[in-house]
């Protein structure tokens, strides 16, 4: 027998990738500033492109925080 949905704590999960994602993308242009010049190109492009993915995420986790709270009420 197949388990319920369980949906009471996405929101909260959610959130908490958020928060995250935004972490890791702080500490990355942390990173870049402080050794930017010291980096190749191709890593420092990998890098950029990396954050540009967590931002599409991050906005993919708001997109799901609504569509949980419209179905909570």
């Amino acid at each position: 027998m197949a388990k319920p949905d369980n949906r009471s704590d996405n929101v909260e999960k959610l959130q908490e990738m958020i928060q995250n994602s935004m972490e890791n993308m702080r500490e990355t242009r942390d990173y870049l500033n402080a050794h930017g010049d010291e980096i190749s190109a191709e890593e420092k492009a990998n890098l950029q492109q990396k954050n540009e993915r967590r931002e599409e995420s991050i906005e993919g986790f708001r997109s799901e925080i609504k569509d949980e709270a419209s179905q909570m009420e």
